[in-house]
């Protein structure tokens, strides 16, 4: 799982060129309608059980709301029915703390640096608990160091299926990257966008060399390689965005679209496809490839689907057309669920999007801070400046009327101008009923798995992600 969205040159970009990955594209499954979830955790949690987010808890970055649920059943531990090894490199962001780590979920072997992303050269590395607080010291930049781990991950299982989950920090802030890969970009944009730059840039050379790991190992036919984000653009946003409104932690369509490729040389072939796909899909997906059965129990909570019909057609067909993905920013202060219900929340069907990007009308949240309501209070009063832009806030983190849900054709209209509300709004009324249903359906059971709990206060003792 990368941090990128619209960030490939294949994508458009002015300045980025990204040769693997351009190549990657033409060999995979190309999901043109695919989304995750508007934050980094809420999307792992949710790609790896099946289930949304707050189903699973998950609705902060920080701990425990970044804890995913005791009782979720995740990918790795179903693969391992099957006799497959499941490894995990690079960023996990769903607790380090006892019981929510790694190998408690499911993992089998795990490599990770211990500072996180403050920790771009010459990493602490920990690997499956072997090291304790000062692991092993690596020389290197450590998406290069990853990229090793993955293959000696995959080296070392041999014959052994094996289920892999490499996930960078790259282009996380803070922002740095090897200088030959920063060079290119510097007096083009400003010093931070060419370190992100630089980072993806980096990302596509690493990408490029297990590619060739795998062709050299003659793996490059039994493998599926799956490339996707965890969500919408950071830094890179006010250089390229595809032409996209929204970037992370925001409703708009850039918050949550993200790229998604799907290579299985010999079995799938290469196409495009546009029926609303999620990161809720990848768990069932790799299910039925792998053959293992999922337990009725927890059939009755997932909500994604699996691709097989999709992936292998060499056509549009028609599939779960009808479908629902219903989105939230979340990060509320803590006890305030009910009072972000129309807060930041959005509702895809087909290539519509209904959106209310406002935030809550609660006094007391005003007094808390770091969240996104202070952002688009921000936003309201005129201001240019957010994260992640410097002047396109009131585009990127723009304000929707008072009690107002609006509604875009992103397919035809990706920046989200043309408000069809009224001339839709049979449509619109539908959807946001939907949404009501389904909130009054979640809402007691995120709040009951521990997604409107109490945070916890950050310190530099807490572990970085």
């Amino acid at each position: 799982m990368i941090r990128v969205t619209a960030t490939w040159s294949t994508n458009g970009h002015p300045l980025l060129k990204t040769p693997h990955v351009d190549q990657l594209a033409k060999e995979s499954v190309r999901l043109e309608n695919f989304y995750v979830s508007p934050s980094c955790s809420p999307t792992r949690a949710a790609l790896l059980t099946g289930m949304h987010e707050f189903r699973n808890g998950v609705t902060h970055t920080q701990v425990p709301r970044e804890q995913l649920w005791k009782g979720a059943t995740t990918l790795p531990e179903l693969l391992s029915t099957a006799g497959y090894r499941n490894g995990i490199v690079g960023k996990w962001h769903l607790s380090n703390q006892a019981g929510y780590t790694p190998t408690d979920r499911g993992f089998d072997w795990f490599s990770k640096n211990a500072g996180g992303p403050r920790e771009h050269f010459d990493p602490m590395m920990v690997r499956n608990k072997k090291g304790k607080k000062e692991g092993e010291k690596v020389s290197g930049y450590r998406e290069d160091i990853y990229f090793n781990d993955a293959m000696d991950f995959i080296t070392e299982t041999k014959d052994q299926p094996w289920f892999l989950y490499l996930s960078t920090y790259s282009p996380h802030d803070p922002l740095d990257a090897p200088e030959e890969f920063v060079a290119p970009f510097r007096g083009k944009v400003t010093d931070k966008q060419a370190k992100y730059l630089g980072m993806v840039a980096n990302l596509d050379y690493n990408i490029g060399r297990l590619m060739a790991f795998l062709k050299e190992k003659g793996l490059d036919e039994n493998t599926i390689v799956i490339l996707m984000s965890d969500n919408g653009q950071t830094w890179g946003l006010d250089v390229y965005n595809a032409n996209m409104r929204g970037c992370k932690a925001t409703a708009w369509h850039g918050g949550t679209r993200t790229f998604s490729y799907w290579r299985w040389t010999g079995h799938w072939p290469a196409h495009q496809v546009d029926n609303l796909s999620a990161h809720l899909d990848v768990l069932p997906t790799l299910c039925a490839v792998a053959g293992v059965k999922i337990p009725k129990k927890l059939q009755l909570e997932l909500e994604g689907f699996s691709l097989l019909p999709v992936l292998k057609a060499k056509k549009s067909i028609a599939w779960h057309d009808d479908r629902l993905l219903f989105q939230h920013v979340a990060r509320w202060p803590s006890g305030m669920a009910a009072d972000h219900k129309y807060a930041m929340a959005g509702v895809r069907q087909g290539s519509y999007l209904l959106v209310r990007s406002r935030a809550c009308d609660n006094p007391k949240c005003k007094d808390s801070e770091g969240h996104q309501c202070n952002t688009l209070r921000g936003v309201a009063a005129g201001g240019k400046g957010a994260n992640y832009t410097k002047e396109n806030a009131q585009f990127h983190w723009g304000v929707t009327p008072p009690g107002h849900w609006a509604l875009f054709d992103v397919k035809k209209d990706p920046g989200c101008q043309n408000d069809l509300a009224e001339s839709e709004s049979k449509r619109a009324s539908t959807m946001a009923a939907a949404y009501d249903a389904w909130w009054d359906q979640i809402y007691p059971v995120m709040v009951e798995r521990g997604g409107d709990a109490e945070l916890v206060s950050k310190s530099s003792k807490q572990p970085a992600e």
